[in-house]
Order: structure tokens, then C-alpha cells, then sequence
């Protein structure tokens, strides 16, 4: 029974060793699986932020959108204002050409015609110098005919007007510009904080894989580290049950043993032998005496 009990001790100290182990392996996985926990909250967190940001940014990109329409009506009515009174003037510079027989708009088509003719198309200097020539004095009769239009108040007041409006429509222009700059900004902003965000959902979506995974195979292991865990008390209980039995049967040899000596002692008792003080103790223990 001893070596029995000595075998059954040996195998619960292995059985001990490979539970141990199980559960330092069920442990780290458990760690690793609240590591991972907390970087994908961490993830979380800074996605809601990123998508925070991408909800200031669109509102801020729609808003300047709308400005900038706004600010193209103003600007198209401006324009349509200009090509209005552009008309009006050269309506009028027609009626003062044809009151003192000089066409104004047909000599400016010929000064950009022999401009553009002198700039772009090769020549002789002597033809070259006809044609600065030519156009100086078409210059000068521009300038003469303009000097007479601008005397007529009506003329005046209209080339007045056309520079307020064209001044008005650059103004808006710029402001068209500038909004639409900033609302191409906003938009950036937004696209790239979108790729961002889709980016961390990803690794998040990785993350939280990775989580399952590892909580699957710290439930495998906990579930072998139970098996070994019951493994080990049926054994406990086995080798209780045998330091039990070797009790039992160590009292029953002692107890067959002192009947036997008792019953020695009791025969030299009868044969009216003189018995020590320790021959009537054990005569007394067996209830002979």
C-alpha cells in the first residue's frame, strides 16, 4: 500500500506541474486579452474624437459652400450689372462716332489687329516702322476720341459707373476665391481625418479578432486546467482513502498483536506465573482482566 500511495503522490506532483503551467498560460492569455481590451478602447475613443472632427469640419465645408454661392449670385449680378452698361456705353460711343464720323471701336480693332500683327509675324524694318508708325497715330486718334466721348455727361457718367461695377465684381470675386479656398481646406481636412478614421477601424476590427481569438483559447486552457484540477483531487481523495486503509489495517495488526501477547500473558497468569506491573496493563487493555 506504501508504494501505492508513493505512486499515487508521484502522479499527483506531475498532474500539479502541468496544472500549473496550464493556468500561468490561461493567465498570460487573460492578460493579453486586457492589453488588447484597452487598446481598442483606446481606438475607440479616438475614433469618436475623429469622427467628431470630421462632423466639425463637413458643417464648417457647408456652410462656406453656401457663402460661396451666395457670394457667386452677387457676383454674377454684378457682372450682368457690367455687361449691361458696357453695352449702354458703347451704345453711346456708337451715337458720338457716328455724330462726328470716327467709328472708336473700329479703330481699337485695329490697333490690337496691328499690335498682335507687329508681336507674332515677321517683317522688314522698314514695314516694321510703317506699322509703329500707323499704330501711333491710331493711338493718338483713340486717345482724341476718347478725350471727346468722356466730355459727353452721359458717356462720363456711364464709364463712371462701369468702373464702380467692375470694381464691385473683382471685390466679390476675391471674396468667391477666398471662401471657396476655405471650403476646399475644410474639405481636405475632412477626407484625410475620413481615411484616418477608416484606418482605425480596421485595426480596431483587427483588435477586436485578436480578443476573440485569445478568450477562445483561454477557455481551452481553463477547461484542461479544470480537467487536471479534478484529476488531481480524485487523487487526493485516492490517496486519503489508502492513508485511511493503512491505518486500519496498522490498528488491526496492532490490536491482533496485543491479543496475542495478552493471551501469552494470561496463560502464564493461569499457570500462576508472577506478572509485572506492564503483563496486567496489557491484561487490562484486551478486557482479560
Amino acid at each position: 500500500m506504501s508504494n501505492t500511495i508513493d505512486e499515487l503522490k508521484i502522479e499527483k506532483d506531475e498532474y500539479q506541474k502541468t496544472a500549473n503551467t496550464l493556468k500561468e498560460k490561461r493567465n498570460k492569455l487573460h492578460s493579453n486579452s486586457k492589453r488588447l481590451a484597452d487598446d481598442r478602447d483606446s481606438l475607440n475613443s479616438t475614433i469618436r474624437n475623429t469622427r467628431n472632427n470630421i462632423a466639425f469640419h463637413k458643417k464648417n465645408r457647408d456652410e462656406l459652400n453656401e457663402r460661396v454661392q451666395h457670394a457667386k449670385e452677387q457676383r454674377n449680378k454684378l457682372n450682368t450689372n457690367l455687361l449691361e452698361i458696357k453695352k449702354r456705353i458703347i451704345s453711346l460711343e456708337r451715337s458720338q462716332s457716328s455724330s462726328s464720323g470716327i467709328n472708336l471701336n473700329e479703330l481699337r480693332k485695329q490697333l490690337r489687329s496691328l499690335e498682335e500683327e507687329q508681336m507674332t509675324k515677321p517683317m522688314s524694318p522698314r514695314k516694321e516702322k510703317k506699322v509703329i508708325e500707323y499704330i501711333s497715330e491710331l493711338y493718338a486718334k483713340i486717345i482724341k476720341q476718347e478725350k471727346l466721348l468722356n466730355q459727353d455727361p452721359k458717356l462720363k457718367k456711364a464709364l463712371e459707373e462701369e468702373t464702380a461695377i467692375k470694381n464691385k465684381a473683382e471685390k466679390q470675386h476675391d471674396i468667391v476665391e477666398k471662401l471657396a479656398t476655405r471650403a476646399q481646406e475644410e474639405h481636405e481636412s475632412m477626407i484625410k481625418l475620413i481615411k484616418q478614421l477608416d484606418n482605425s477601424i480596421r485595426k480596431v476590427n483587427e483588435i477586436q479578432e485578436m480578443i476573440v481569438n485569445t478568450k477562445i483559447q483561454a477557455d481551452e486552457v481553463h477547461k484542461e486546467f479544470i480537467n487536471y484540477v479534478d484529476k488531481i483531487h480524485d487523487l487526493e481523495r485516492k490517496i486519503s482513502t489508502a492513508h485511511d486503509e493503512k491505518r486500519i489495517k496498522k490498528k488491526a495488526v496492532e490490536v491482533s498483536t496485543a491479543h496475542k501477547e495478552a493471551n501469552e500473558i494470561f496463560e502464564k497468569f493461569k499457570r500462576g506465573e508472577k506478572l509485572s506491573t506492564e503483563d496486567l496493563m496489557a491484561l487490562q487493555k484486551a478486557g482479560l482482566i
